[in-house]
C-alpha cells in the first residue's frame, strides 16, 4: 500500500498537481512514513522524471514551474520535520548568472532541484560580480559555486570568478552550466564540473561533495 502510494507522488509531481501532492504528502505523514523517506522515495523521484523529460525535450519550463509548485508545496509541510531530524541540508551551494547575463529560468530550475535534493542554496541572482560571488563563498562557508551563463559573450566570465577563487586560495568546488557551456569550455576555465541540464547538476553536485548517487528504488 506504501510503495503505491508513493508512486502516486511522484507521479502527482510529475503532473503538477499540487492538491494530489499536498494530499499524498499528509496521507504518508499520518502512517507513520518519516519526512525522508516520503522525499527520497516520492519527490525526488518525481522529479528526476521532470529533470530528464525537461533534458530530452519531451516537456519544456512551463511544465517545468508546474511540477516544481506541486513538489514546493510538499516541501513546504516536509521541511519543519526535516529540519527537525537535522536531515535538512546535504551542503551549501552559492549558485548565479554571471556578470553581463541577465537570464536566469535555467538557473532558477537548478536551483530549486538542488534545494530539493537537501542542499541548501544561496541564489546571487542575475548579473553577479566576481565580488558578490567570493564575499558570499567566505560568508555562507560554501562547499560549491554554480555558474549559469547563456551568452558566449558573458561565458569567459567564469574564468575571472574561478582564477580569483584560486587567487585567494579559497577551498570550494565550481561547476558551470548554460546553453553555450560544453565539457570542453569546463575544464579550459578551471571548473571541477558542468553539467548539461538539472538532473546531471545535482548528480554533479553531490559528486563534488563526496555524497554517493544513488538510484531511487523502493524496497
Amino acid at each position: 500500500m506504501t510503495e503505491e502510494i508513493f508512486k502516486e507522488l511522484s507521479q502527482a509531481v510529475i503532473d503538477g498537481n499540487k492538491d494530489k501532492s499536498i494530499e499524498l504528502t499528509n496521507k504518508l505523514l499520518e502512517l507513520g512514513i518519516d519526512a525522508k523517506t516520503i522525499l527520497d522515495f516520492g519527490l525526488l523521484p518525481g522529479m528526476d522524471v521532470v529533470g530528464i523529460r525537461f533534458r530530452d525535450n519531451i516537456i519544456f519550463v512551463p511544465q517545468v514551474l508546474i511540477s516544481a509548485r506541486a513538489m514546493k508545496s510538499s516541501l513546504a509541510i516536509l521541511e519543519p520535520l526535516l529540519s527537525k531530524a537535522d536531515l535538512k541540508g546535504s551542503g551549501t551551494i552559492i549558485m548565479g548568472t554571471v556578470k553581463g547575463d541577465i537570464h536566469d529560468i535555467g538557473k532558477n530550475i537548478v536551483s530549486m532541484m538542488l534545494r530539493s535534493s537537501g542542499f541548501t542554496v544561496i541564489d546571487l541572482g542575475i548579473d553577479t560580480k566576481v565580488e558578490k560571488f567570493i564575499d558570499a563563498i567566505k560568508k555562507e562557508n560554501a562547499d560549491i559555486v554554480g555558474m549559469s551563463a547563456l551568452l558566449t559573450t558573458t561565458m569567459g566570465y567564469m574564468k575571472v570568478v574561478i582564477d580569483k577563487i584560486k587567487e585567494e586560495g579559497i577551498l570550494v568546488k565550481t561547476m558551470v552550466g548554460g546553453a553555450p557551456i560544453s565539457k570542453a569550455f569546463a575544464s579550459e576555465v578551471g571548473a571541477d564540473g558542468y553539467a548539461k541540464n538539472a538532473t546531471d547538476a545535482v548528480k554533479l553536485a553531490k559528486q563534488l561533495i563526496g555524497i554517493e548517487v544513488k538510484e531511487n528504488k523502493i524496497e
